[in-house]
């Protein structure tokens, strides 16, 4: 479908977190464990800030020569205390970090759920690595901002303060001396914090780009090799990923420049404490031990430091991922139920167009235009005309695959917009021109786990003239079909998709093209199938061959979104238009399937 991907372009504000609604119920539901982690992280953190107490001990006691055995207890009281810290960092771990893998599985199901109710004109103007992107990379940076960023907020602000008041208790203008440049460190951790945002949107875009280049290199690799475009496919992934290595370079020199700022912050108190703290020391205003100490929880001190700068980057990086999912979750599906429309009515197949109109996007060109006509229940519509001329569009129309932009569509006269999409799907079966498969066994492809009779499967496989070439497979229905089918023909795929059509048995059959890509003699017999489920179903075939219709009770054959003539097979070959023309064309060509004579026989 027509139509030019979607680039999410990430907007800084000054409120980063503008998207924290979207992980709120996950605080909420797991507030009791999160607390539980945060109290065991601060427990951890107090743990640390004794160690250099029992340090300071130790070390007075060196300074007058304390015997042996008090520094046995001194070196007792530290393993103990390092015992307890790894207790507890176990259970802040499990509460924390487990909840982060919540956030990132609860995120991913409701994205993915979210896409699944998104319509078909959404997809043909997103790209799938972007998707996928989202899925896999966004969900990721959005998961290390609640995990180390909760930890690493944590130790900011508790490690941070105790730190600094365990300094103070030592000396309160060493202390002050120590904290000269605190205020460079919150100056630095705004005005990057705005530039990391921006970039980090940046290049999460260029990672969709490139994630998309190198899944179109890799499912369309029989096209490369067989036009030996390997390298230039390979020059185009590398020009990707040259402006992502790019993108990802400038948000270094950020995150380069931030970085080592704090350090170098943390240095200048470090020397500060050095040339201050050790004057003190020699002037007997601190013990030697208290100057130990003092150093050691400025140590601690480096880390809550350096920790603003990392919660800052996981922040900034998770909050550009959350503004990503959340244009996501915020997209409103082009196609969806009308409140007032009906969960549960039961249709017989009566199809009508009245005046419909259609284009893919509301500055887009018309694909359909003044269609109008009726399908009477159990009846077979035939649809042909040139490619491009809106055949599949016609047929997607009815299933609301596609809404149409004007008239309406109705079944046994109810507007298909006043019927639930589940309900108006439940009751329709499509077998699409581009036959997909999922990467699963055949039965599995036919049934799309569906719990099916064994004996109605292998009769509609055989409706589909596709039985023989399921059981010429060792493993028969259960033959793995690989990924999009590759182990499968073109015509055995499409028969695949057409017995999982006539599997459902609805009273609305939709078929578009389903003998394409089958030879003539299998043709010949779909089409014997067709021909047996007139007056049980109401069914619409489009088709480039116009002997798979010719037995349709009325044939319309569409060229440039428009009808242009209309009638039975015998009424349009006398009438000379396009059908007339075609049919000659394809009868002069090969020779048209045949039917078999048990063929003749079947009717309503």
């Amino acid at each position: 479908m027509p139509g030019r991907p979607v680039v999410i372009r990430i907007v800084c504000t000054e409120n980063i977190m503008r998207s924290y609604y979207l992980i709120k119920p996950y605080f909420i539901q797991r507030r009791r464990l999160i607390m539980a982690g945060i109290i065991a992280l601060m427990a951890v953190d107090t743990l640390q800030l004794f160690i250099p107490r029992v340090v300071k001990r130790a070390v007075d006691d060196l300074a007058v020569l304390v015997a042996d055995p008090q520094l046995g207890l001194y070196a007792a009281q530290i393993l103990a205390i390092a015992v307890c810290m790894a207790i507890l960092r176990y259970f802040w771990r499990r509460f924390l970090i487990g909840t982060s893998r919540v956030v990132e599985e609860g995120l991913r199901n409701e994205l993915f759920a979210h896409v699944q109710t998104l319509s078909a004109p959404y997809f043909d103007r997103s790209r799938t690595g972007d998707l996928m992107a989202h899925a896999v990379n966004d969900i990721t940076n959005i998961r290390m901002a609640v995990g180390m960023g909760m930890v690493a907020l944590t130790d900011a602000v508790f490690l941070g303060t105790a730190a600094i008041c365990f300094m103070a208790y030592i000396n309160i203008e060493l202390t002050l001396f120590a904290l000269i440049p605190m205020p460079v460190i919150v100056w630095f951790t705004k005005v990057f914090g705005k530039k990391m945002h921006r970039r980090y949107g940046t290049v999460q875009q260029t990672f969709s780009e490139l994630t998309e280049a190198a899944r179109e290199s890799f499912a369309g690799n029989r096209v490369i090799k067989a036009f030996n475009r390997e390298a230039a496919q390979t020059r185009r992934v590398a020009a990707v990923s040259e402006e992502y290595i790019r993108e990802n370079l400038k948000l270094v020199r950020i995150t380069g420049t931030f970085f080592p700022l704090m350090l170098l912050c943390t240095n200048i108190s470090v020397a500060i404490v050095v040339w201050i703290g050790g004057r003190q020391t020699i002037l007997g205003d601190i013990s030697p031990g208290d100057f130990v100490a003092f150093i050691s929880y400025l140590n601690l001190l480096a880390w809550p430091m350096m920790a603003m700068g990392w919660v800052t980057n996981l922040i900034q990086r998770g909050a550009a991922s959350l503004d990503r999912i959340d244009a996501i979750l915020k997209t409103v599906p082009d196609v969806a139920d009308d409140p007032d429309a009906s969960p549960d009515i039961r249709l017989r197949g009566r199809v009508a167009f009245e005046n419909v109109a259609c284009a893919y996007s509301p500055d887009g060109p018309a694909v359909l235009s003044d269609i109008t006509l009726t399908v009477p229940e159990g009846s077979i519509l035939g649809v042909v005309g040139p490619q491009g001329g809106g055949k599949s569009t016609l047929l997607d129309l009815v299933p609301r695959i596609y809404d149409a932009t004007g008239g309406r569509v109705t079944i046994d006269g109810t507007d298909i917009r006043d019927i639930g999409l589940q309900c108006l799907r439940d009751q329709i079966a499509l077998a699409p021109q581009e036959p997909f498969l999922f990467s699963g066994t055949i039965r599995d492809n036919i049934t799309l786990g569906r719990a099916v009779d064994p004996e109605a499967l292998i009769r509609t496989s055989k409706d589909a003239a596709l039985h023989e070439a399921i059981t010429a497979f060792p493993e028969g229905y259960d033959t793995l079909v690989g990924e999009k089918g590759v182990v499968l023909s073109g015509g055995q795929k499409q028969r695949i998709v057409l017995a999982r059509a006539l599997l459902r048995d609805t009273p609305t059959l939709l078929l578009d093209d389903p003998v394409g890509q089958v030879d003539t003699r299998t043709a010949a017999r779909i089409i014997d199938t067709i021909r047996s489920r007139k007056g049980r179903q109401t069914i619409l075939i489009a088709s480039h061959r116009m002997a798979a219709v010719q037995f349709a009770d009325k044939i319309i054959t569409i060229d440039d979104g428009r009808i242009i003539e209309s009638g039975t097979h015998d009424e349009l070959l006398a009438s000379g238009g396009y059908y007339a023309k075609t049919w000659l064309l394809q009868q002069i060509a090969g020779p048209a399937p045949a039917r078999t004579p048990i063929a003749e026989d079947k009717g309503p």
